[in-house]
């Protein structure tokens, strides 16, 4: 049965002063028996509130396609396609991971497909049997957002330090996002000193995330990047609901107050980055 919370929709927050982008959700993902809300409705009401431009993610074989059939349809949208690291291991066992990869490659010469993401390493879903198929993963991603010249979008969970070694090893391409920050302040101004884009969701709201807003207050505004992860990660105070990308400006206003920045100063930051990683819509 689903949670009736899931099923609740938040109230709309105020419309932020400059638009910006939501440079990572998924609207085809259901949450936990929650349905996609049609994708007109969704961009519709962010529009409304100032996030007029998303980014919408594909990280398995039926999320990529699904990416780029709604990109040639609504021109909000951008795509960043590939194989997310927990799927990696499961193609890797069957033999398929080359297959996968090249279906992914063939993806991203959609001219309006601009990331290879999300890819990675996610060390808390998939266990020590998992690992090397993740990095192998990883590394083929790396090299085709390269080859084709797209900006790297990475998921790291619990794996910060095998992230920023495979990166140093392969050498990251010039435009590399951290998808969902959630390192320390070490790590964000190691990221920073690498020229990486830094993005923060939802959980820079929560209560207990004091370390997360204490790294993101070293990160220069023009590393910044915002998102939601859609349907996940709902920022305060509306956790444990369904995420969507009008929620954004709780977001936004709440790095701006950790960054003690004014709310426009950050808006026009965040597009302007937006565009600077994955070009003009």
């Amino acid at each position: 049965m689903t949670d009736a919370r899931l099923l609740e929709r938040p109230p709309v927050p105020d419309r932020l002063p400059i638009p910006v982008v939501d440079n990572h959700c998924h609207l085809d993902i259901d949450r936990e028996g929650a349905p996609a809300r049609p994708i007109g409705e969704v961009i519709a009401q962010a529009s409304a509130v100032g996030v007029d431009r998303l980014v919408q993610i594909g990280c398995d074989r039926g999320s990529a396609q699904w990416t780029v059939d709604a990109i040639d349809e609504h021109e909000q949208l951008l795509g960043g396609v590939a194989i997310h690291p927990n799927e990696a291991p499961g193609h890797a066992a069957a033999g398929e991971l080359e297959e996968v990869l090249t279906e992914i490659e063939q993806h991203a010469r959609h001219p309006r497909i601009r990331a290879i993401g999300e890819t990675g390493l996610d060390y808390y879903r998939t266990g020590p049997e998992g690992v090397a198929a993740q990095q192998e993963s990883f590394r083929a991603h790396i090299e085709l957002a390269k080859r084709t010249g797209l900006a790297l979008q990475i998921h790291d969970r619990d794996a910060h330090d095998d992230v920023l070694r495979i990166l140093a090893e392969e050498g990251a391409p010039e435009r590399t996002v951290l998808h969902c920050f959630s390192g320390d302040m070490a790590m964000a101004r190691e990221c920073v000193r690498r020229g990486y884009s830094l993005s923060f969701s939802g959980t820079v709201t929560f209560k207990n995330a004091r370390p997360l807003r204490n790294a993101l207050s070293v990160v220069p505004t023009e590393h910044l990047l915002v998102e939601t992860d859609a349907p996940y990660l709902t920022p305060n105070p509306h956790r444990g609901q369904v995420n969507a990308p009008y929620l954004v400006p709780l977001t936004v206003r709440a790095m701006a107050a950790t960054l003690n920045i004014a709310v426009p100063t950050l808006c026009t930051a965040l597009s302007d980055n937006s565009e600077a990683v994955y070009g003009p819509w």
